[in-house]
Order: structure tokens, then C-alpha cells, then sequence
């Protein structure tokens, strides 16, 4: 079967009546929480991954998805409008968005945003669909060697993209693979680390870790901040549309978004914040009046919205057909597949065709849904902003809490919760990134079982695991990702810090 056959396969699943209802919670879900301040799409995806629980895996995994791809786009609406981003991929959106606001263009702003976001998602998509096939190809001549070079490669690329420092990023990573090691060993059956209590036996629980970390460990730091300013929201004023200028001047932004976001959303060492300041600096460069920006250009928060949402499907190439989580919201993904016995990886391509390719599927369905739902809405979701900060993470430890408590009845369950939850908090207070940790608890078993797998065959030959040149070549990448994301970084970086300093004059 062709790449069409399997995609018009997925679209019949996708069309199901019960699979559009569970992407239409999805995405109206994420929406409204991804619209919260201070909320991005990683703390998102964790709050409301004790919902799916309950549903069967199809049903699940697409209103996971729908989740994803809602947070994404809610997290514009605080960039414009309060000019608190998220998360660090939408930094640039509140530096251009946000002037647009203050000068009376909020609802353009807006409608740039959501409308680059549904075509970067759909066209990003429709890659995701066609490359896919082509990286499971590769991925099936993996041996454990390879394998094991890929989880280096993981490792590595969380460590170096998140945080301010690659140590404190390997801090967090040797947490989880600590975590890694409670309950039972896969090989000998032998327990490790459970200290007598039998909870323990079947390991640490994805889920309670990553809701803990991100929206237990949250809501205490932002309590820990105490009474702030209060936050001025910029009124939406006037028509949400675009004027037939805007349209001329947002459509090739668009475009080239798409083109540098989804490539890097899709690389290893890659990530979205990354491509939005590429996209940015592009932009400028090319701009026909690059004077305007820092006083509301609407290229600059067309492009890089588009990057952010081309990059959000591309992180999805890595992690469906390796099994490798590029980014904090693909490792929570990754979670969501595991919690129903699912492997992310080539072989989920040929055990499970129908779910993948309904998922794909689905995405294409629920960018429609999600510009039908923002372009309308947006006066809706703007009146959840005005929810005070008390109420609003005071609801995120209650609602963290119950679906704990509802995925696992345990007090030892309840109990890791809170622990964690501290320990996210410390993190966040020390500079430490979370995402490395759950990292390194979901990859953490595969790596220990992939490189027992490799010495066991050449009989403890450690120069084994660079016999091979797909191994060598993979290992060599997890060298070069220590460099690369701060050589783009800086380059992208560039033209933002020169105008903020220009703004400042």
C-alpha cells in the first residue's frame, strides 16, 4: 500500500463519529487550558493526561493529540494579549503580537496567528505523513547497537536543549534514569530500589511523575512568587479579521515558517524555540519595512507562529517512528502511548497501522476544528484570562490530585505525587529543566535493555557499539547536538536581542 492508501485508511478511522467527538474535546480541551496564563502546551498535555485514562487507545491517543495541538495554539491568545508567554517558543509571538495589542490590532494579531497555525499544522501534517514511512524504512534495520546509540542521542539532545546549562540538563536526565531503576529488573526479574513496599514493584508511574513535575511543581512555584503586578490584558478591539494588507503581508510569512519549522521540530537536537527565532530573524531580513518591527510587525508574529505549530508536528516524526521525544510535550506524548502498552517506534507501524494512521489522520481533522473553534471563540477564551491566579493553580493541585487518584486508588501513589511535586518545585527554583527527567525515566529501560542486549552478543566487547557505521554515525550526531542548538541559538538570537536593544534606545 501507498502512503495515499494508508492516509485515506486513517482518514475513514478519523471519520468515525465517536473519533471526531473525542478530537473536538481535544482540541476545545487544550484550547481552554493552553489559554491560561502562564500554562503552555507541556503543562497542558500533563494536566489532562489522567483524562484519556478511561478510553480505548484510538479514542485516547486522538483527543491526546487534539490536546497537543490546542495547547499550541492557545498559547498565542497570553502571548498578544497579556504578553506572557507560555513557554519559550512564544516568546517572539508576544514581541510583535503584543505591540500589535497595545496599538488596537489584537484581533489581526490573533486571526495572523491562528490561521498560520491551521496552514504550518496542516501542510507540516501532510510531511509528518509522507517522510514517516521513509524514517520506519531506516529504523528497521536497527539492532540493539543502534538502538542504544539513539537513546544516547536522546539523552544527549534533552540535555543540551532545555535549561540554561548542558549540567544542569544532565542533573535532571541522571534523576530519571535513577528513577529508571525502581522495580523490577527486566532481565534477572530481580527488584531493585523498592525498599519492601510492593507498590513499587512495577516501577515509578509515568503519569504520576510528569503530572506531578509540571503541574504540581508549577502551581507551587508560581505560589512561591507571591503577589505580583497585576497583568493588564489588551482588549481585542474592533473586527478579529484581517484586512486584504494583512493577508498580503502574512501569507509568504506562512510559508517560510512552515519550511524552518517543521525540519527542525523534526531534528533531534532541534526544538520550537528555535525555529521561531530563525523565523523571526528571517523575517526582519526580508521585510520590506524592517523598521517596523518592535512597533507591531505582523510578519513577526505570523512566521514564528507558524514555525512554533510546523514544529509541533515535527517533533511528532521522531517520536512515532523511533520512539524518541524531542521536545518536554513529546515525552509526555510518549507517556500517553505507554500508558496502553504501546511502543512508539517502526514497529508500531506494522502491529498497530490503523491507530497510527488515524492519529495522522486526525491531525488534519483537527486543525479544521481548531480554526473553526479560535477564529469565533476569540472573545470567549480572551474572558479566561480574567480568571485570578489563586483560583486558577488552586483548580490545577485539585484537579492533579483527583485524576491521580483516579488512574491509581493508592496512598503510595498519592504520596510520589507530592514527593515529586516538591522535587519539581526545587528544580524550578534552582534553574533545573523537567523535562529531562521524565526523559529519562520513559528511555531509561530501553537504553539499560538494548546495551545488555549488545554485550550479551559479543560477549562484553564494549567496542561492539561503534562496529557498525549507523551506530558510529548516530553516536557522532549525539556529539554534534551538543553544539549545534547553541549555534542556532545564538544565530537566531541575534536579531532579537539587537531589537530589543533598539527598542530600549
Amino acid at each position: 500500500m501507498t502512503t495515499f492508501d494508508f492516509l485515506l485508511q486513517g482518514l475513514a478511522v478519523a471519520m468515525d463519529p465517536m473519533i471526531l467527538f473525542y478530537a473536538l474535546i481535544g482540541v476545545t480541551l487544550g484550547t481552554a487550558v493552553g489559554v491560561l496564563p502562564g500554562i503552555g502546551p507541556a503543562l497542558t498535555v500533563a494536566l489532562l493526561l489522567p483524562v484519556t485514562y478511561g478510553l480505548d487507545p484510538a479514542g485516547s491517543l486522538i483527543m491526546f493529540a487534539g490536546i497537543y495541538y490546542g495547547g499550541m495554539y492557545g498559547g498565542s491568545t497570553t502571548s498578544i494579549l497579556l504578553n506572557t508567554p507560555g513557554e519559550s517558543a512564544s516568546i517572539v509571538t508576544a514581541l510583535e503580537g503584543n505591540k500589535m495589542a497595545r496599538a488596537g490590532r489584537g484581533g489581526p494579531a490573533l486571526a495572523t496567528a491562528a490561521i498560520g497555525s491551521f496552514v504550518a499544522g496542516l501542510l507540516a501534517t501532510l510531511a509528518l505523513a509522507f517522510l514517516a514511512p521513509y524514517v520506519v524504512k531506516l529504523a528497521l534495520v536497527f539492532g540493539p547497537r543502534e538502538y542504544f546509540a539513539l537513546m544516547m542521542l536522546a539523552f544527549v539532545t534533552v540535555s543540551a536543549a532545555f535549561g540554561d546549562s548542558t549540567m544542569k540538563g544532565l542533573t535532571s536526565l541522571f534523576v530519571g534514569l535513577a528513577l529508571a531503576l525502581v522495580g523490577i529488573d527486566q532481565l534477572t526479574g530481580q527488584a531493585r530500589l523498592t525498599f519492601g513496599v510492593p507498590e513499587l514493584l512495577d516501577g515509578v508511574e509515568i503519569t504520576t511523575l510528569a503530572v506531578a513535575l509540571f503541574a504540581i511543581g508549577e502551581a507551587l512555584f508560581v505560589a512561591s512568587q507571591g503577589r505580583q503586578a497585576a497583568e493588564t490584558i489588551e482588549a481585542v478591539k474592533g473586527s478579529v479579521w484581517m484586512t486584504r494588507a494583512d493577508w498580503a503581508r502574512s501569507w509568504k510569512p506562512w510559508l517560510r515558517g512552515t519550511a524552518i519549522g517543521f525540519p527542525i521540530g523534526a531534528m533531534p537536537a532541534g526544538g520550537a524555540e528555535i525555529g521561531t527565532l530563525l523565523s523571526y530573524a528571517t523575517e526582519k531580513r526580508l521585510a520590506r519595512n524592517p523598521e517596523e518591527f518592535g512597533h507591531g510587525a505582523i510578519e513577526g508574529v505570523a512566521g514564528p507562529e507558524a514555525a512554533n505549530n510546523a514544529s509541533a508536528a515535527g517533533t511528532l516524526v521522531p517520536l512515532l517512528t523511533l520512539g524518541l521525544p524531542t521536545s518536554a510535550t513529546a515525552a509526555i506524548l510518549l507517556a500517553g502511548f505507554q500508558q496502553f502498552g504501546l511502543q512508539p517506534g517502526p514497529l508500531l507501524f506494522a502491529t498497530s497501522p490503523k491507530l497510527v494512521w488515524g492519529l495522522i489522520a486526525s491531525l488534519l481533522i483537527a486543525n479544521v476544528m481548531l480554526l473553526v473553534l479560535n477564529l469565533p471563540l476569540i472573545r470567549l477564551w480572551v474572558k479566561l484570562l480574567t480568571i485570578p491566579r489563586p483560583w486558577l493553580y488552586a483548580g490545577i493541585l485539585l484537579f492533579a490530585t483527583l485524576g491521580t487518584i483516579g488512574m491509581n486508588p493508592s496512598p503510595v501513589e498519592l504520596g510520589m505525587l507530592l514527593v515529586f511535586g516538591l522535587m519539581g518545585f526545587m528544580m524550578r527554583r534552582h534553574g533545573y529543566p523537567i523535562a529531562p527527567v521524565v526523559v529519562g525515566l520513559i528511555l531509561g529501560p530501553m537504553a539499560e535493555q538494548q546495551l545488555r542486549r549488545a554485550l550479551s552478543i559479543s560477549q562484553g566487547d564494549w567496542t561492539t557499539l561503534v562496529s557498525t557505521p549507523l551506530a558510529a554515525i548516530i553516536l557522532l550526531a549525539a556529539a554534534l547536538a551538543l553544539l549545534v542548538p547553541w549555534v542556532m541559538r545564538m544565530r537566531g538570537k541575534g536579531a532579537v536581542l539587537a531589537q530589543i536593544a533598539s527598542d530600549e534606545d
